[in-house]
């Protein structure tokens, strides 16, 4: 089993930045491909981005650019910098862990309770 917890969202005005946390314990952390994913309000829930335990990443063509996801195995912890923050990123943030890369959340096993992000144009 791995715990997660998401920290670090909130409200911020279009154009800022947030960076969100990802505290796992449990099982080692290392071994996991991490993932982010967001839900808004009415919609699936969508791949945001990953990074594997070799630090191998991938991005939605949504936020590439923008968006920088990262790790520190020795923290148990997983983070998503967000820059150039725009309405659309508006949703409840989720990570995840998983065996691979993947990009689909149906492939993820461990998942967090999620942070909101808002942000107002």
């Amino acid at each position: 089993q791995v715990q997660l917890v998401e920290s670090g969202g909130g409200l911020v005005q279009a154009g800022g930045s947030l960076r969100l946390s990802c505290a796992a314990s449990g099982r080692t952390f290392g071994n996991y491909a991490m993932g982010w994913f967001r839900q808004a309000p009415g919609k699936e829930r969508e791949f945001v981005a990953a990074i594997s335990w070799r630090d191998s990443t991938k991005y939605a063509d949504s936020v590439k650019g923008r968006f920088t996801i990262s790790r520190d195995n020795t923290k148990n912890t997983l983070y998503l910098q967000m820059n150039s923050l725009k309405p659309e990123d508006t949703a409840v943030y989720y990570c995840a862990a998983g065996s691979l890369l993947f990009t689909t959340p149906t492939q993820y096993d461990y998942w967090g309770q999620g942070t909101q992000v808002t942000v107002s144009s």
